[in-house]
């Protein structure tokens, strides 16, 4: 599989609690403002194709496209439809593919989605965050509940599906504003909703509220209470966890976030985006290697090489954060990475761990197996399979993990709860 992340970086304004790659400034130099942006991630598109053709990088056509931000809704939708025609142009989209904005509900109305039905998205993701207004005031989210289902019930009228996030934990929000919000989520019929424990950085206004004492810290025993909450509610209403922290109705999951914890192929695009390839062959181009140092003022020349690995391993990449030093590499035809790094075996065999015990499909031992076989550690795979079997019982007896008779590890829900401390374990069994 190949997927396509499109990172939008503007916002109507910054909330308090953010600390993503955004601005409120419509125009951030070197080609990077609001009105011209699409063209310029189209340009990188190019770029970026070019940079796989040079590496034997031959990737299927794209089966999700996802508009993430900052605020992709921002933008007019003949925009984003214009990114999405150059996705089409440059590698091609499967016939079933799934096509994701994220969307304000601030910034989106009837004739909005209709253009985005009618430029080939399949699903809006809005968020929603809360249904009480004190609470999405101490988020500074200026939508209102309204907004949200007027969003919906046009996404619906349009055919698309609908998807709508929810955070918990914030300051001063109580257990029964909790499930209000939960409840008015679920009233809405949406088939997908996330809920997000809320994460406060240090360098945020929430942040600084929070070390002046001015608001009050989250609390881990409130967040786990309301994660039940919403677990209860959404099981109730016909909606599964399958991510632990995404609930959907059977068929309406996320096929790109699942994509992104089934470690598959993608390509982001736009400041601060990561993509990821699983092998690229160093032999595939004369002057591959690491270069682990961007050059100046970041990016990369299309066919420099830089990131390039041997075969066998995996890599990351990630753009440049700020969008006018991201626009300037464009503009000299670099492909604008601020930097790559391998993924070695042994980070490839850490990261499986931590995406299969985030996943209800769970994680799957013998593909551990031939991921410790191939980082040539010194487990074998049948002393993984017996010793590790027997290492998981304790975690069984707590409560923490289910194992299936396919050797298949689902956290339980006290599991996703301790999620952490589950994944810890699984490193201490397999030596990483």
């Amino acid at each position: 599989m190949f997927e396509v992340y499109i990172h939008v970086p503007f916002c109507l304004r910054r909330c308090g609690y953010c600390d993503f790659n955004t601005y409120t400034a419509t125009d951030l130099g070197a080609g990077a403002s609001r009105g011209n942006y699409a063209n310029m991630v189209i340009r990188e598109m190019k770029l970026t194709k070019q940079w796989q053709l040079d590496h034997g990088i031959a990737e299927p056509p794209v089966s999700t496209v996802f508009f993430g931000g900052g605020t992709p809704t921002i933008l007019a939708a003949r925009d984003l439809v214009a990114m999405l025609d150059a996705i089409r142009k440059i590698w091609g989209i499967a016939p079933d593919a799934e096509i994701t904005t994220e969307a304000n509900p601030d910034t989106v109305n009837e004739y909005y989605i209709n253009e985005l039905a009618a430029g080939g998205f399949t699903r809006v993701s809005f968020g929603m965050q809360s249904a009480v207004p004190h609470v999405l005031k101490t988020l500074d989210r200026t939508h209102t509940p309204a907004n949200v289902a007027a969003g919906v019930n046009a996404a619906n009228k349009a055919g698309l599906r609908s998807s709508v996030d929810l955070i918990y934990g914030a300051p001063g929000e109580s257990l029964d504003d909790w499930r209000t919000s939960v409840t008015t989520a679920i009233d809405l019929g949406v088939n997908h909703i996330s809920a997000y424990a809320l994460t406060v950085e240090p360098t945020t206004k929430m942040g600084r509220q929070i070390a002046a004492g001015t608001l009050p810290k989250p609390n881990d025993d409130d967040e786990a209470a309301k994660y039940e909450i919403a677990d209860d509610l959404f099981a109730a209403a016909g909606l599964e966890w399958y991510e632990v922290s995404n609930w959907a109705r059977p068929g309406y999951e996320s096929q790109h976030n699942l994509g992104y914890w089934r470690n598959v192929d993608w390509a982001g695009l736009g400041p601060g985006a990561h993509s990821h390839y699983n092998a690229v062959t160093e032999a595939d181009h004369p002057q591959s290697g690491i270069r682990r140092t961007a050059p100046a003022g970041g990016g990369c020349p299309a066919d420099a090489g830089l990131g390039v690995v041997s075969v066998s391993h995996g890599l990351r990449s990630w753009d440049i954060a700020h969008p006018r030093l991201w626009g300037t590499a464009i503009n000299e035809n670099r492909v604008p990475w601020a930097d790559s790094e391998t993924i070695t075996p042994e980070e490839n065999l850490e990261e499986l761990i931590m995406l299969g015990l985030r996943l209800h499909e769970g994680l799957d031992l013998d593909r551990i197996n031939r991921a410790i076989n191939d980082a040539g550690m010194s487990s074998t795979p049948q002393t993984l399979r017996n010793v590790s079997l027997d290492q998981l019982a304790p975690m069984v007896s707590e409560g923490l993990i289910t194992v299936s008779d396919n050797h298949r590890v689902v956290p339980t829900r006290r599991g996703r709860l301790l999620n952490d401390s589950v994944i810890e374990q699984f490193f201490d069994f397999v030596g990483v």
